[in-house]
């Protein structure tokens, strides 16, 4: 008995000192930035490739530790409190639903914001109503002002027809003016417009553009594709593109948008750059570079602003195959059914397409093409294979940029190269008041075939074409889920809905997958980025329709707080 005491003495001091170690080091672990508590989480899907289509597990939690801009734990309230210092801020969300944040696969920014610095357009139900904006503007124009806008859209005229010049010139008072049209394939150029640019009846078409002709022969103002670059107006100010800048930020965080994968002007990025060293930036920017500049500019561009920062950085080239459904330019493999002597402008011949391709992507660059039209994703199909076939690294990522009118021969293609589909689920909102009538319904029954991708493994990445489109995402996530129109009026071929778990997920891990940043955003988990958002209701359980009117409660980037609202 005497010989068991040592013993037993020894083992009391050992787990005396395990306690105290144990303490130790609870006391000096690292407290959190921030606590989250009595939330509704939703965490989102992991990432995965192959055939399963995303679904939500079903798990929800109520708390949230972050540190460092990155969440270090998701759990219950209990156990995220232990994080909590001194320091710590703790925030209620009284029961809120919070969700990843979204990442808009698809938006060009700084258009955004000179739409609303220009003549906005966007709605506009009338060419009266077009021309009664652009006379307001043209009232308040100094001499010699160019007046240029954005955003109409004659499909929404009882007329359906295009402007002229002489519609404009009726209004601009002599100032030279360009308006784009709201998918930014054809601008209508005034007579000013174009005379100050030398455009005449004799002024040949640019490779992949079009200058449109009345039957006289003359000008009607109509310029598509490349030849809207023929007009040459006023490069915008330092000025104006931090304005630009300010009110796209400002759009995004409203309504939820953590990450942008972008394409706008080398100005534009570089303004970006001006926020982020001002800490103004309050978006993730994934900037995309002209796939058409010469390689070793572009391999300077890429070089000018590190790939490890995670606000901010160069990414893919961005190349066009053709131009859009609504313009009729979008190249297609066969006529228009509503324009018989039309099938659309194919920018490239596909050997010369090839080439550059396959140059880019040896240089380990990731490549994504604009195809609306089924010849145009088949030719990006193509340039892809001849990349591969020439040695081009195994893991580009690929994307197709829209993928709207796809052959079915080539969904096969898609996966076997394992090319993304970089969707924009709203556009079907616009488009399917026309779409049929365009390309008939042999080809409408493979038009905007998320389910159909997702079920073959191929990945979907979501965004919103902003500002064709606009930002908000409820739209795009309620046209998924639904295949109908926002007041439920038209439904479009609604074998190709998708879940609301998938449609989420499009939305955060497809496109984080989509720039190779499925290991830091998507998912609400510890490790990963806090970037998420709180939300007005539970947009899983909601009846579709209640998803279009979600607002945005708090919208959350690296754990900052860049919007809050009612």
């Amino acid at each position: 008995m005497k010989k068991a005491l040592p013993v037993l003495y020894l083992l009391l001091v050992v787990s005396v000192l395990v306690l105290m170690i144990g303490t130790v080091a609870w006391q000096t672990a690292p407290s959190a930035d921030l606590i989250f508590v009595n939330g509704d989480i939703y965490p989102g899907t992991p990432f995965t490739t192959g055939a399963a289509s995303p679904s939500g597990s079903g798990k929800r939690f109520t708390g949230m530790a972050v540190s460092a801009g990155k969440i270090v734990a998701v759990g219950s309230n209990q156990e995220v409190l232990r994080l909590k210092g001194r320091k710590t801020q703790v925030i209620d969300l009284e029961g809120r639903f919070v969700m990843p944040g979204f990442n808009d696969a698809h938006a060009h920014l700084a258009s955004g914001g000179f739409e609303k610095l220009n003549v906005d357009l966007v709605g506009a139900k009338s060419l009266d109503e077009m021309k009664d904006r652009i006379a307001a503007r043209v009232r308040s124009a100094g001499p010699g002002e160019w007046i240029v806008g954005e955003g109409w859209d004659h499909t929404l005229w009882e007329s359906k027809k295009l402007p002229s010049r002489q519609d404009i010139d009726s209004i601009s008072a002599g100032h030279p003016a360009i308006f784009t049209r709201v998918d930014g394939h054809i601008a209508i150029a005034n007579t000013a417009a174009l005379q100050a640019s030398g455009i005449t009846a004799q002024t040949k078409d640019p490779e992949g553009g079009k200058i449109d002709h009345d039957n006289s022969g003359d000008l009607t103002g109509i310029l598509r594709e490349t030849a809207r670059g023929l007009v040459k107006e006023p490069r915008p100010s330092r000025e104006q593109h931090r304005r630009a800048v300010e009110l796209t930020l400002k759009n995004a965080a409203q309504w939820g948008i953590t990450s942008a994968q972008d394409n706008s002007d080398w100005e534009d990025f570089l303004t970006y750059e001006e926020f982020e060293k001002e800490g103004k930036l309050t978006l993730r920017i994934s900037e995309w570079l002209p796939f058409d500049l010469p390689l070793d500019q572009l391999e300077q561009l890429r070089r000018h602003h590190s790939s490890r920062d995670a606000l901010l950085h160069t990414a893919m080239l961005k190349g066009f195959m053709d131009g859009s459904l609504g313009s009729h330019t979008a190249a297609m493999l066969a006529p228009y059914a509503d324009d018989p002597g039309n099938s659309g402008i194919p920018r490239f011949q596909q050997e010369a397409l090839d080439k550059k391709t396959a140059e880019r992507a040896k240089a380990g660059f990731q490549i994504g093409f604009h195809a609306i039209g089924d010849r145009g994703a088949r030719m990006a199909l193509n340039a892809f294979a001849y990349s591969i076939q020439q040695g081009a690294k195994s893991d580009l990522r690929f994307r197709i940029e829209h993928a709207q009118i796809v052959s079915p021969d080539d969904f096969q293609k898609f996966k076997d190269l394992k090319v993304i589909a970089s969707m924009q689920p709203n556009h079907l909102l616009t488009d399917m008041n026309w779409a049929e009538k365009h390309v008939g319904a042999d080809r409408a029954r493979y038009s905007y075939a998320w389910k159909t991708f997702l079920d073959d493994g191929i990945v979907l990445a979501f965004g919103t074409d902003y500002p064709v489109e606009p930002i908000t995402p409820f739209r795009g996530i309620y046209c998924a889920v639904t295949r109908r129109s926002e007041d439920g009026s038209k439904e479009y071929y609604p074998d190709q809905k998708l879940t609301i778990d998938q449609a989420i997920a499009a939305y955060t891990t497809g496109s984080a997958y989509a720039q190779f940043a499925e290991s830091e955003k998507g998912v609400l988990a510890a490790g990963m980025l806090a970037d998420f958002v709180v939300l007005d209701r539970d947009i899983t359980k909601v009846a579709p329709p209640e998803i279009l009117k979600t607002h945005v409660l708090r919208t959350v980037v690296g754990g900052k707080t860049v919007y809050t609202g009612n």
